[in-house]
Parts: structure tokens; C-alpha cells; sequence
């Protein structure tokens, strides 16, 4: 029927988890510690794309209140009126 030995093979895959598994454990606590502190400080850190994003959002808002209140206030005087008038 079937062997012995076939039972006993382990995948490629679960080899390489394994050896991974022993180079972890012989790493010392506070070097795990650093990497992980590593690893979380570049999830967690804002890019440049995101900084960028928020730059171009500001710098729109500023132009578009900006050609908002020149259009307002950049009214055409009649030159044939006098100020003075009444």
C-alpha cells in the first residue's frame, strides 16, 4: 500500500518556515525589539505623496479664495462718472 516514509515528507514550505523559526529564536531579545519598532515606524510614517497631497490642497484653497476676491473687487470704474457727483 503506501510507505511509511510518505507520511513523513514535509513540504518545501513548511521547511523554510521552520528554518526561519530557528534563525528568529537565536536572534536576542532587543534586536526583535528594534525590527519591530522599525517595521511599525515605517507602516505608521507619513510619505512624501501624502505631504505632497496636502500641499496641493492648500495651495488650491489659497488660489481659489485668491481669483474669488480679485473677480469680487476688480470691478471696471466708469471713467464718465465723477466721484464727486451726487
Amino acid at each position: 500500500m503506501g510507505r511509511k516514509d510518505a507520511a513523513t515528507v514535509k513540504l518545501p514550505v513548511d521547511q523554510y518556515r521552520k528554518q526561519i523559526g530557528k534563525q528568529d529564536y537565536k536572534k536576542t531579545k532587543p534586536i526583535l525589539r528594534a525590527t519591530k519598532l522599525k517595521a511599525e515606524a515605517k507602516k505608521t510614517a507619513i510619505g512624501i505623496k501624502e505631504v505632497g497631497l496636502v500641499l496641493a490642497a492648500i495651495l488650491a484653497l489659497l488660489l481659489a479664495f485668491y481669483a474669488f476676491f480679485y473677480l469680487r473687487l476688480s470691478t471696471d470704474i466708469d471713467p464718465d462718472l465723477d466721484p464727486d457727483e451726487d
